[in-house]
């Protein structure tokens, strides 16, 4: 993943391949696996625009001449992600005609000795444990906007860069991972099984409102929402420190909350995490060789910055 510096060139950031790639992967895979094939015609349309769109910002969006510019060709991956998640519905028996959920309650059995969402549902639920940990859950939704906004007005553009490229790793891996291992989630695999309803009064009548309307079935392993959040909350402490201890606590109510409100179960909570540390790792590691270039000094910016503004 190169960045180009030639005279004219447009950039290329490593985001800009993640999508493309990923877009390109799934066009493939869907034409390899997707039987019978014209039930995906409409995906293959899907995947194909979004490589189309990404490609063209890249050609012909330069940052450099404004405001409007900037936003369109750094952020653009941001609003194709809940697209990129909605298709996800229809691909969850791409490779698999089954969900596997019974292989994790049986591993998740030995591992504590009981289920932990059932242990919830009979030991633990109280309305104002619900209220706080469905706060912290919806408090997600509000995350990825509440990081990329301020960010982008302070013109803080390379740390953008670096965050995207971290949360499409997050993102994508686990969109693959929605279709390599299928799991429906505890509130489908037990819904006979529970004996109570979890309750609240506001916030957990706002998540229910957001799950009814925009989640798709499937797609718990891993928790992107885990992991996504987990990564906003490390880009935070590296470079706006005090409101990564503000996240801290908020992002371990949204894990529990995933588990407590039956969207997740223990090990989807754990997977997601580890994708996203590993995405954070990988950026910190490489981003600067993917673009062939050292971290931009304070003058860089501040030229980038003049010629934007």
């Amino acid at each position: 993943m190169t960045g180009s510096k030639a005279t004219g060139a447009r950039p290329i950031y490593p985001f800009d391949w993640l999508v493309i790639g990923y877009s390109l992967t799934m066009v493939v895979a869907i034409s390899l696996f997707g039987r019978p094939l014209e039930s995906y015609v409409g995906s293959i349309l899907f995947y194909s625009a979004m490589a189309v769109i990404a490609a063209m910002i890249v050609r012909y969006v330069d940052e450099m001449r404004g405001r409007l510019a900037a936003f369109i060709r750094i952020m653009y991956p941001a609003v194709m992600f809940t697209f990129f998640y909605t298709q996800t519905g229809g691909l969850m028996f791409l490779l698999h005609g089954e969900f596997f959920d019974w292989q994790l309650v049986t591993f998740e059995k030995m591992l504590f000795g009981v289920h932990p969402t059932l242990y919830i549902d009979s030991h633990l639920l109280s309305v104002w444990t619900t209220e706080v940990l469905s706060f912290c859950y919806f408090s997600y939704y509000l995350m990825l906007p509440g990081f990329l906004f301020p960010v982008f007005i302070k013109r803080d553009y390379d740390i953008l860069k670096r965050f995207l490229t971290a949360t499409c790793l997050t993102f994508f891996l686990s969109y693959l991972l929605f279709s390599l291992y299928p799991v429906e989630g505890p509130r489908w695999h037990f819904a006979a099984d529970y004996m109570n309803q979890v309750e609240g009064p506001m916030f957990r009548q706002m998540v229910n409102f957001v799950i009814h309307n925009g989640a798709v079935h499937g797609g718990a392993m891993p928790s992107s929402h885990t992991g996504v959040a987990l990564v906003i909350m490390l880009f935070c402490f590296r470079h706006y420190r005090a409101v990564g201890w503000i996240l801290l606590p908020i992002v371990i109510g949204l894990a529990a909350g995933t588990v407590w409100g039956r969207f997740h179960y223990v090990s989807d909570v754990i997977v997601g995490a580890a994708i996203a540390v590993f995405s954070d790792l990988l950026v910190l590691k490489y981003y600067d060789r993917w673009v062939g270039t050292d971290r931009q000094t304070e003058s860089d910016r501040k030229v980038v910055q003049q010629h934007v503004s």
